[in-house]
């Protein structure tokens, strides 16, 4: 069945609709949850309560295409994400006005998967995660990183730069780890 033909029915209180909807997009939009939220716990009850906020918002859902929807459904998550880690209090950014980009060692990141990338970055501090989620990988300026965690864009950058170091200093030493696992 089309993801058209779902959220059609869905939107009409079909409970099947519904149902493959969640099927079809349950682990990818845990991963994006995961991504923001260490414990496996949380980010499942988040998961949820996204669920809950994509099913009661449906009506208000205009189907303009596939990508559309994924990217609708994405930004719940994102948001459920966001809201839970304000709840818990677990932002602690570091104000520092000026940030430099330090660029990262490719021949690391072409010898691990992309499971042991992930890993890493869920290992990063709440603060230095959430932005380099919000500006790596959901593509957003440093601008609407800022407003959206309500911190100045120099916050940002400063948060940006230090997820990057601690990413890059976690990735040589996974790095060198791979390579005395491989020779092994």
């Amino acid at each position: 069945m089309e993801i058209a033909d779902l959220v059609r029915e869905a939107k009409q209180g079909s409970a099947a609709a519904q149902k493959l909807l969640f099927d079809l997009l349950a682990d990818r939009m845990f991963m994006v949850c995961r991504r923001y939220v260490k414990i496996r716990e949380n980010a499942e009850e988040i998961l949820l309560d996204g669920f809950y906020k994509l099913f009661k918002g449906l009506n208000n859902f205009h189907y303009e295409g596939d990508g559309a929807f994924y990217a609708w459904s994405k930004k719940i998550m994102v948001n459920e994400c966001l809201m839970f880690l304000r709840k818990k209090n677990a932002f602690t950014l570091i104000t520092e006005s000026a940030a430099e980009e330090i660029p990262l060692n490719e021949e690391v990141l072409d010898q691990l998967s992309a499971s042991e990338i992930f890993s890493l970055i869920v290992q990063l501090p709440v603060g230095y995660r959430t932005v380099f989620n919000l500006y790596v990988i959901e593509g957003m300026n440093h601008r609407e990183v800022a407003s959206l965690l309500n911190i100045s864009e120099g916050t940002s950058k400063s948060q940006l730069s230090k997820a990057r170091s601690l990413l890059q200093k976690m990735l040589l030493q996974n790095g060198t780890d791979y390579a005395r696992r491989k020779t092994r």
